[in-house]
């Protein structure tokens, strides 16, 4: 493995930690440190994944305006750039993905019998959790 690529992986293993999977690490690695938007194929070969890899995961990253899809003029390449700094990408998918399970979980509460006390306990802590991951979304980056 070539050293920007090892760079890369150890990159993605503190953005796993907090939601990402590898490659999502890695085109985020080699966005920041490209400074300009690359194209799918120069984002490729600088992570070491398949163009299809890569284009699914954009996919995720898109979704969660991580990343913008951009076309240069009088070019048919589609390139790819960053949207906002390192610390709200990483928010963004924090807040997504805690939001998403929440959500989930209550609807699986409401699946099973109302009398139950502890299902009762728990979606009250859930819904103490949503209204702090609202607060969350909120707060404003130093």
């Amino acid at each position: 493995m070539d050293a920007e690529k090892e760079i890369y992986s150890l990159f993605s293993s503190v953005t796993s930690a907090l939601g990402y999977s590898e490659v999502h690490g890695r085109i985020i690695a080699a966005l920041l440190v490209a400074k300009r938007p690359l194209s799918l194929d120069e984002l490729s070969k600088k992570i070491g994944y398949s163009t299809s890899s890569v284009s699914l995961s954009l996919d995720f990253l898109e979704l969660l305006d991580v990343i913008k899809r951009v076309k240069k003029p009088k070019d048919k390449k589609l390139y790819v750039e960053l949207q906002g700094d390192l610390l709200d990408c990483l928010r963004k998918v924090v807040l997504f993905k805690t939001k998403k399970n929440v959500e989930t979980t209550l609807e699986e509460f409401k699946k099973h019998s109302a009398s139950n006390s502890s299902i009762k306990v728990l979606e009250k802590e859930l819904l103490r959790l949503k209204k702090y991951i609202e607060l969350l979304s909120k707060v404003k980056l130093p």
